[in-house]
């Protein structure tokens, strides 16, 4: 028996990338549909918390350095990755640990100087003591993109994102009297679409409220080793959340050292099991990169570029406009007021992003919230353009059932 062919429709869904707003990066239709039906997971990076005044990775080992080793600390910011600087004066194991910070193993750095100052790691070392330091001299107050990611992070009155920093800004940045709880390392629940999936989820650790403890955090290779190689608890957590939701990755380069495992586990669990939805990540570059684009598909993520000047604006504002526009818990006064805009102009007439978000809007409701939508285009008066697209999508829901 010959199988039925996909619909035309269905197939250029797949593939079909649209604006939010004019000016904004473009986002397959695909995750914004299903964000709409609660199937997306954000994981946000460093890159979320440096806005707040939070280092990122590299900067947090600079710091580090600062309180415990000046004559390392003089060499490391006295030269560019390209150049390991003067060295005179430094010992072996300085010398090679300033090497592999050129190399931006990060990770490594911190597990060689802990062990070189500490003798034996422990959660009472000099070097986590001077981490936890550095994290709680630094943000207080959340910023604008932590309130939207976790706007877009509830699924209906259960929010829950994954994240790598060990701030409790997220938790902060969540609207609403009730603050969502916070899980770190093995206290965080498994995947699941109910309501016991839920709150800001430390999957390298949080910092403890209390001042006077030193917090378990993930920050050196023998960290790392234990928790993704060993234990495994972080591997098989991305592995379950992957089969159930679509990860979205934001504020992470290719090169930290938490998305090097982390892309790790993911691709070693693509390779393996067929059955994990697609996943993407935010890119930031200042031009156009096609092998950048590749190097993470080649990773088997799906990136999604946006122009990184001016500190990353477009990327805030498109998670901005996402959120007020999510059909979770956007604003829905400006939903219909978009529409209402829309319309206003014949469909031949107005820009490709207004096309394409009236589309959206329309095609991710659900059979009431299309009825709503049909009758508040007709009553502003939208052309025969307009009502002859929703018809088109109608349709595709159609032709899906079918096929």
């Amino acid at each position: 028996m010959s199988s039925i062919p996909t619909p035309p429709e269905a197939s250029q869904l797949v593939d079909r990338v649209i604006s939010l707003g004019t000016g904004l990066p473009l986002v397959p239709e695909r995750l914004l549909l299903a964000h709409a039906r609660g199937q997306v997971l954000f994981i946000a990076g460093a890159g979320v918390s440096e806005p707040a005044g939070l280092p990122n990775f590299r900067q947090l080992v600079v710091d580090v350095y600062a309180q415990l080793d000046a004559a390392a600390h003089k060499v490391i910011t006295s030269s560019d990755d390209k150049d390991t600087g003067d060295l005179t004066g430094l010992t072996n194991q300085q010398i090679a640990e300033v090497r592999r910070f050129k190399r931006r193993d990060y990770d490594v750095v911190l597990g060689m100087l802990e062990r070189r100052i500490d003798d034996v790691p422990s959660g009472t070392s000099r070097v986590r003591a001077a981490i936890s330091g550095v994290l709680r001299s630094s943000g207080k107050k959340p910023a604008r993109i932590h309130k939207a990611l976790m706007r877009l992070s509830d699924r209906g009155g259960m929010t829950a994102i994954v994240t790598t920093n060990f701030d409790g800004l997220l938790q902060l940045g969540a609207t609403g009297k009730v603050k969502p709880q916070t899980y770190a390392l093995g206290g965080i629940p498994r995947p699941g679409r109910g309501r016991e999936f839920i709150g800001v989820l430390h999957i390298h650790g949080a910092m403890s409220r209390d001042v006077k403890r030193i917090s378990d955090l993930v920050v050196t290779d023998q960290d790392f080793g234990e928790f993704y190689m060993r234990r495994r608890t972080v591997p098989d957590f991305i592995y379950d959340a992957a089969r159930l939701f679509h990860l979205v990755l934001v504020g992470y380069s290719a090169d930290d050292p938490p998305m090097r495992y982390l892309l790790n586990a993911i691709a070693a669990d693509g390779v393996r099991f067929d059955d994990l939805k697609e996943r993407f990540t935010f890119i930031g570059t200042e031009k156009p990169d096609p092998v950048v684009v590749e190097d993470w598909k080649g990773r088997g993520i799906t990136p999604i570029a946006y122009d990184s000047g001016d500190n990353h604006q477009a990327l805030l504002v498109l998670l901005e406009r996402w959120a007020d526009l999510s059909a979770t818990n956007g604003r829905p006064k400006k939903i219909d007021a978009e529409v209402r805009r829309i319309v206003k102009v014949p469909r031949e007439s107005a820009p490709e992003s207004d096309r394409d978000l009236f589309d959206h809007l329309f095609r991710r409701g659900n059979t009431s919230e299309r009825v709503r939508l049909s009758a508040l285009a007709s009553k502003v008066g939208a052309n025969y353009g307009w009502l002859d697209a929703m018809v088109k999508i109608a349709s595709e829901r159609e032709a899906e059932v079918r096929a």
